[in-house]
């Protein structure tokens, strides 16, 4: 049975919902931003976002379903929890790896250019909303720890750090787009996002398997 109040299972509950709502205009606005760039950042940015989406909707899910009037056992709960925390872990690591390998693809042949103030305008709001969220997230999980509300904590944390690094990545580009250095911050933000993202995964993972009964 859960600790949480209703008013504190009804205030999570549109935390997560909310931010599902938010995310799901990402994929398709960052999509149009990458047709009209040619970032890698930018490309790797769309793909984050996506798989993203689908592990805040399992999330919420889990929670409705755990949290408000199903019965459920202590071992089921423990299993349904450790799922949203896993597909957390995997988006991540997704992220991760699909950024690492298209930024590797491309790195001999990427010539930074194009309109990339649309992904600039979308990192900066993200960055603003995600942070947000970050917060929320982080003030809910030391009020009443609970293990998918902890795993949107660690996903915010890295989303908040990946906007950050897109947009100093494509802050270059607009700034310098014909510098030969230009290339090279755009390739290593890029990196530096893949490691970061992966790193986050991997903690995620820890944290998700420390959910018992």
């Amino acid at each position: 049975m859960s600790t949480l109040t209703k008013e504190q299972i009804a205030g999570r509950e549109k935390t997560l919902i909310a931010a599902l709502l938010l995310s799901m205009w990402a994929p398709l606005t960052t999509g149009v931003a990458v047709l009209l760039s040619r970032s890698t950042t930018q490309l790797a940015d769309f793909i984050r976002r996506s798989v993203e989406l689908i592990a805040l909707f399992i999330s919420w899910r889990v929670f409705r379903y755990v949290e408000k009037g199903h019965e459920v056992s202590p071992v089921q709960k423990a299993r349904l929890e450790k799922i949203a925390g896993l597909s957390v872990a995997i988006a991540l690591c997704i992220s991760g790896l699909t950024m690492f390998m298209i930024t590797m693809a491309r790195i001999d042949t990427f010539e930074p250019g194009g309109n990339v103030y649309p992904g600039l305008a979308i990192a900066f709001l993200g960055l603003i909303t995600n942070s947000w969220f970050w917060r929320r997230y982080t003030k809910m999980t030391n009020e009443h720890y609970n293990p998918v509300i902890d795993s949107q904590r660690l996903m915010y944390r890295a989303k908040t750090t990946v906007d950050l690094c897109v947009l100093i990545a494509l802050a270059s580009v607009a700034i310098a787009p014909a510098s030969p250095a230009t290339r090279y911050i755009d390739a290593l933000g890029s990196v530096a996002v893949s490691i970061y993202l992966l790193w986050s995964g991997i903690d995620s993972y820890k944290n998700a398997c420390k959910t018992r009964p």
